[in-house]
């Protein structure tokens, strides 16, 4: 995590460099060797978008005024931590279980010796939490709304489901239940108001004419993924030969989406075993019978949903059992 302190005192400097942040804003008359600032209203637009993690040394009320404008939502915040200069109370103010406040104020706890302050109900009540889980699992979440009414069900100790054929349930949660959670890539649900939680394990191969533009390549992926009912977030990499490297539309998807764009030699992929599909016209061009599957094959994947060629561009779906 990224994170960067905002001091107001001598204390407040000192404390921060005994926690270990390299990133101290601090008020101009005892910044030294740290970024100076005369006013909060200077740094808090920078703090906000460069760091995950903002520990504020002072008094909480300043902390809440600094970053009142910024507040979007616990899906995209970061997380914000307030700690007094002596280091005895830690308060996680923002974002606590998806920005990860929770555990920065206890880690800064057991580094000052201090109190970390949870207030999240689930973590006071010792409840399962799904948007923790979800995170420490790289699951994305699809609905915040149904993940806070199955907080609240557990915290009203109703029973709360779980379905999954790639994770074990998790302690406190059972087979059924008026709210549940289904983690998987595909749009199962098997409970009244189902949570999907989505693991970022689908690789789409891809194949493509020269100079074949980002939206046109996203369309015939969106395509597969919608006729196969495979969610967009489980898609975590791109991938090609690499003669591809450098096609623009590809690249700028991969962009898009946030996700990895790898490619690989026409001799790595003709090493791959498998039933892949086969032409003529691209083993002559690429030196490779089938890109967009052997594409898919290439580190430790398995071919799920094999080529589908549209407007001169190839996908296949592969799913990478190692990032589970």
């Amino acid at each position: 995590m990224k994170i960067c302190a905002v001091c107001f005192t001598k204390a407040g400097i000192e404390l921060a460099e005994k926690i270990g942040i390299e990133k101290i804003y601090a008020f101009h008359r005892y910044a030294g060797k740290h970024i100076s600032f005369t006013g909060i209203s200077e740094i808090m637009p920078v703090c906000w978008r460069l760091y995950e993690g903002i520990v504020f040394i002072g008094a909480c009320g300043i902390a809440v005024r600094a970053i009142a404008p910024f507040v979007v939502n616990k899906e995209i915040d970061p997380a914000v931590v307030v700690c007094d200069d002596n280091g005895k109370n830690v308060i996680s103010l923002v974002a606590g279980h998806i920005g990860g406040a929770n555990r920065l104020a206890e880690k800064i706890a057991e580094r000052t010796g201090g109190r970390a302050v949870i207030t999240t109900a689930t973590d006071v009540n010792k409840k399962f939490a799904v948007d923790t889980w979800a995170k420490d699992n790289d699951l994305y979440i699809t609905d915040f709304e149904t993940a806070k009414k199955i907080s609240a069900a557990l915290l009203n100790n109703e029973p709360v489901g779980f379905y999954s054929n790639m994770y074990e349930p998790p302690e406190g949660l059972y087979n059924h239940g008026e709210y549940g959670i289904y983690v998987g890539y595909n749009d199962i649900r098997p409970f009244k108001n189902t949570l999907i939680l989505v693991p970022r394990c689908i690789v789409a191969g891809i194949g493509c004419k020269r100079g074949v533009d980002k939206d046109t390549i996203k369309a015939v992926l969106m395509k597969v993924l919608n006729e196969n009912h495979i969610n967009i977030h489980s898609v975590y990499k791109l991938a090609s030969i690499d003669l591809k490297k450098d096609e623009r539309g590809i690249i700028e998807l991969a962009q898009e989406l946030g996700v990895a764009f790898d490619t690989y030699s026409a001799g790595e992929l003709n090493r791959l075993k498998g039933d892949f599909s086969f032409s003529d016209f691209v083993e002559e061009n690429t030196g490779v019978d089938c890109v967009c599957e052997r594409a898919c094959a290439a580190n430790f994947g398995r071919v799920i949903v094999k080529k589908y060629a549209e407007n001169g561009v190839t996908v296949a779906l592969g799913e990478n059992v190692n990032e589970l």
